[in-house]
């Protein structure tokens, strides 16, 4: 195992290779003759793929559990409910991917072809790609470091064949690690619109959110705005909302106030939700007179919008 020194310059630094904490590190040679400096040649070729992709969103949360793919899923449902739309679900939660599940695609393979790996089609204008669809079983562990990871993510958007479409979804793993900075990096000579930022009400969930946005501003990734999930419970019954986590800091929407950034919505919590992605089905077609569909519907409306406005801002300034 080769352990990074805490004063490493790093790779693409000027003093790569050079300084006395560079000393002994295998790597040593190549950061100092500047190799580590050239850009990954794949950057370009995932810029050559994803060029007949119209928008691309990632979905984003500082914290596990807070219903992040969950979203990622309804969103997906929500954009291709449109025919005229094509739309694509990417899964790079690499250890965790829980949407072959949630889309009800479990036991679905990855076919190769000429022009590279098939997605798993859910309708005719649906497709989503997942590391689950490369695993024997649902049960099987991936233990793998960084490296593998990035270079599974890599593959997944340089050789996956997408086609044409009109949003591209990718559904990440919790916190601000190797898979964050990887998919941004190799989605740098394409055009991403922004990202969705996904908490709950309670402090605990915030505190590791406002991380996540900090990594956003920090690599110049464009925040669409935050969702909060299980925003009270609404009773299938009697439809009295009762606080399950209780905001004690004053939840999402305080924080996008401090924060000045947009929210997009606060979804209630309804176990049909949970009960749908367990059997792989669309809640919004399966309740779509819920007062969480409502509130789904809303967000998605204002992400099309968004994009569509993006889209006119790029136009106006070229």
């Amino acid at each position: 195992m080769c352990f990074i020194p805490s004063d490493c310059p790093g790779t693409a630094s000027e003093q790569a290779g050079k300084t006395s904490s560079c000393d002994g590190c295998p790597n040593q040679k190549a950061c100092a003759s500047g190799a580590t400096k050239a850009p990954d040649p794949a950057i370009a070729e995932i810029g050559a793929k994803m060029a007949t992709v119209k928008h691309i969103i990632l979905v984003l949360s500082g914290k596990g559990g807070v219903g992040k793919s969950t979203f990622s899923a309804h969103l997906a449902h929500a954009l291709a409910s449109d025919n005229t739309k094509e739309v694509a679900l990417l899964d790079v939660d690499i250890c965790g991917p829980s949407i072959p599940r949630i889309m009800g695609l479990e036991g679905e393979q990855v076919h190769q072809s000429g022009s590279g790996w098939s997605p798993v089609y859910v309708d005719d204008n649906l497709a989503v790609m997942s590391i689950g669809f490369l695993l024997s079983s649902p049960d099987d562990a991936v233990i793998w470091r960084g490296p593998k990871k990035n270079g599974m993510i890599k593959q997944f958007l340089r050789d996956v064949d997408w086609g044409e479409l009109d949003y591209l979804i990718v559904d990440t793993p919790p916190g601000t690690s190797d898979e964050h900075l990887s998919i941004v990096q190799y989605l740098s000579s394409t055009h991403i619109d922004g990202a969705v930022i996904i908490t709950t009400p309670q402090e605990v969930s915030l505190q590791d959110v406002r991380k996540e946005i900090r990594f956003c501003q920090k690599v110049k990734l464009p925040i669409i705005g935050v969702v909060e999930n299980m925003s009270g419970f609404v009773c299938p019954s009697c439809k009295n909302t009762s606080q399950i986590f209780p905001p004690t800091s004053g939840g999402a929407e305080k924080m996008c106030l401090d924060l000045d950034l947009p929210l997009l919505g606060k979804v209630p919590l309804d176990p049909r939700i949970a009960r749908s992605c367990d059997e792989g089905k669309s809640f919004l077609n399966e309740v779509p007179d819920s007062p969480a569909a409502k509130v789904y519907l809303n967000i998605v409306q204002s992400i099309k919008d968004y994009c569509s406005n993006r889209v006119t801002e790029d136009q106006s300034s070229t």
